[in-house]
């Protein structure tokens, strides 16, 4: 860990928290002047750094200015006497951690410092997993439209709104329209509005004052404010409470915000980009979301994909997840064979990408033998194998398992995986030794998805009706497409069309 830099002219006040932090077994480095401070970042660089406001020379506002510029991620700490709270607040606004107020608490003083360290460790972290893993994968032309859109926002500030299922990747793909975005140098503050509780929520977004409410025993800063001059992802915004959607409203109107308790205004130079699984005009017909802050946020819309729509992906994510995995346990990487890897690819998976990667934990940890076979994997999905070797066959109608799978982590720290009560897998009812229409079958599909509140449930399943009478026309045809065409009563161009649009292989013209 690098060391906490103080920077005073005052040297009472740098051996006071000199004294105190090394109580506390943390590092220091001292320097009585900002000067002295910026020409020692051209070589280094602190964890935290803590400065006075007005020094002989350069001031602390000119060194917060230089730190912010060179090493955004760093939290600043400004030392201030209580005339000087003007000054606190342009601390803010160029974006300062915190400040402390001459006289300060010695105590006090290192709390905040510890919880200023804390936040530079965890955006470390963050940052070094961001580098070592890659940003998106797929190779499907559902997921090169995202590809190919993320590059056309590459240096726009515009709102984007990403919807799509639960699982699908929406975060990854704020991040990668972060990395790509002019602001790629400042923060990246990802907010999940639906883990926060309602009563938190408005802190959380916006920070608050002391003394704002019962246990506010200091000022915070909210996330706008962490994120100032770079993106804020506001995840599952179709949750957010009605009443703090006016507060969203504005800040995306006008771009100024209060803290909670807090009387002064403050500018927000933030990029927001929201995501969702729902459908955000169903809820404004329902009045649950606002119309004025729906059309605020849908400036661009970007949808991703279901796994289900892309199914080509799921070899390359499953050798990834498992290599991933593996490298995790400190275990050699597992191989799927091919019959299992055809299985795997016909699957549901209703919780996704999210979902897969799961498989993949409870593979690495569970299955025996480096090569995974179909008996290998978690009988909830091969309950229906002793059916014959018909599960195999890439014609077989996809097989909907449990979308409660999910890792956890038992005493040692290894990752294992576990299913919860859910029920049996969907089967053909020719293969359950029922006579069934498919057009139940259908209706049972659309009621599962309705109640799980998916997204675009008559594009998804009109997409896969589409696909699947395409592609039995073109085994039945031997690929030629313009005789599928006439087979199933459409022209030439709309075959074609449907064929580049779904993404199916093996077509071929007359």
């Amino acid at each position: 860990m690098k060391p906490i830099w103080i920077v005073d002219d005052d040297e009472s006040i740098r051996w006071v928290l000199e004294k105190a932090l090394a109580r506390e077994n943390l590092t220091t480095k001292s320097f009585s002047n900002a000067r002295d401070a910026i020409e020692a970042l051209q070589t280094n660089t602190p964890q935290v750094l803590v400065s006075d406001i007005r020094m002989p020379g350069a001031s602390g506002l000119e060194l917060l200015q230089t730190v912010k510029a060179k090493f955004p991620g760093v939290p600043v700490i400004i030392i201030t006497a209580f005339s000087d709270l003007d000054s606190a607040v342009a601390a803010f606004q160029g974006g300062a951690f915190e400040y402390l107020a001459k006289p300060f608490d010695v105590d006090k003083a290192v709390e905040l410092i510890r919880r200023a360290l804390e936040e530079s460790l965890r955006e470390a972290n963050v940052e070094q997993a961001s580098a070592e893993t890659p940003e998106i994968l797929g190779q499907a032309p559902a997921m090169q439209d995202v590809f190919r859109a993320i590059g056309r926002l590459s240096q726009s500030n515009v709102t984007v709104l990403i919807t799509g299922e639960s699982g699908t990747g929406k975060e990854l793909v704020a991040r990668a329209l972060h990395k790509h975005s002019p602001r790629a140098a400042q923060p990246f503050i990802a907010l999940n509005t639906a883990a926060i509780p309602k009563d938190l929520l408005e802190s959380e977004l916006f920070g608050h004052e002391r003394g704002a409410f019962t246990g506010a025993q200091a000022s915070r800063r909210g996330r706008f404010e962490q994120a100032e001059g770079g993106t804020l992802f506001l995840d599952e915004i179709g949750d957010m409470p009605f009443d703090l959607q006016t507060r969203l409203l504005r800040v995306l109107s006008d771009g100024h915000f209060y803290r909670v308790g807090g009387h002064q205004s403050l500018k927000a130079n933030v990029r927001v980009i929201a995501a969702t699984h729902q459908n955000l005009e169903t809820r404004v017909r329902e009045g649950l979301f606002r119309e004025d802050l729906y059309h605020r946020l849908n400036v661009i819309r970007l949808r991703l994909p279901s796994l289900r729509e892309r199914r080509e992906d799921i070899p390359i994510l499953t050798r990834y997840f498992l290599s991933q995995s593996a490298k995790q346990l400190g275990v050699e990487s597992k191989r799927v064979s091919d019959n299992a890897m055809r299985f795997m690819s016909g699957l549901e998976l209703p919780g996704n990408v999210r979902q897969l990667e799961n498989l993949c934990n409870w593979i690495t940890v569970m299955a025996p033998g480096q090569t995974v076979e179909i008996k290998d994997l978690p009988q909830d999905l091969v309950s229906g194998r002793e059916q014959g070797t018909q599960l195999e066959s890439p014609a077989h109608r996809p097989v909907a398992f449990d979308p409660h799978f999910s890792a956890s982590t038992s005493g040692s720290g290894v990752a294992v995986a576990s299913y919860a009560e859910a029920a049996p897998p969907v089967i053909p009812a020719q293969a359950a030794g029922e006579k069934q229409s498919w057009i139940s079958l259908l209706e049972t599909e659309a009621a599962s998805m309705l109640s799980n509140g998916d997204a675009d449930v008559m594009d998804v399943l009109g997409r896969q009706f589409e696909s699947a009478l395409i592609k039995i026309a073109l085994r039945h045809t031997h690929g030629r497409k313009n005789d599928a065409a006439v087979r199933l009563g459409i022209g030439r161009n709309t075959i074609t069309r449907k064929i580049q649009e779904l993404g199916i292989a093996g077509a071929k013209d007359d």
